[in-house]
């Protein structure tokens, strides 16, 4: 190999791409700590439902998200297909580990930068800083998320405290 090909694969991405819905959307490998058989959940009270509680990995409590939830729609449907993806994502000096679930992980793929897109700009009322651009697989689109801000632990927090006030209208 020649430094060409060294410095053009060092630039080139790897990321998981799942399936909630019709949609699919992708996050780098390098947050991906395994994927698991979709499973028991214990429930946690007064969390908002995004959050549809934890498992037990290995002897650490880890807590799971629905993702479909999350985005503002419905459940994510479970299948035959759906596992959870157990992520870590870096919380200023720590990592934290969570998982999503996802109604199907189809495939590791490597999406060089010339194929990813910034983030479509809808305006200040809609909010986009979770994504972190658009990657072009095979002709499609796939959305690329920042799963850091996806998984925000202080926007979950004060959805937690603040689930249950009308005013805000986040009433559950």
């Amino acid at each position: 190999m020649n430094r060409f090909t060294d410095s053009n694969q060092a630039s080139t991405e790897q990321y998981l791409t799942f399936s909630l819905g019709s949609e699919t959307f992708a996050v780098g490998t390098s947050n991906v700590r395994e994927i698991i058989e979709y499973g028991r959940l214990t429930p946690i009270p007064m969390m908002p439902p995004s959050v549809l509680g934890v498992i037990n990995l290995r002897g650490g409590v880890v807590p799971i998200m629905d993702l479909c939830q999350r985005f503002g729609g419905g459940q994510t449907q479970i299948g035959r297909r759906s596992c959870i993806v157990i992520l870590e994502v870096e919380r200023g000096q720590q990592r934290q580990t969570m998982g999503i679930v996802v109604e199907a992980v189809n495939a590791v793929r490597e999406i060089p930068p010339h194929d990813v897109e910034p983030a479509p700009d809808f305006g200040s009322h809609i909010r986009t800083d979770f994504i972190r651009g658009m990657g072009k697989i095979d002709g499609e689109l796939v959305v690329l998320l920042d799963i850091g801000r996806v998984l925000s632990l202080e926007e979950m927090r004060w959805l937690a405290e603040n689930s249950h006030n009308p005013e805000l209208g986040l009433a559950s």
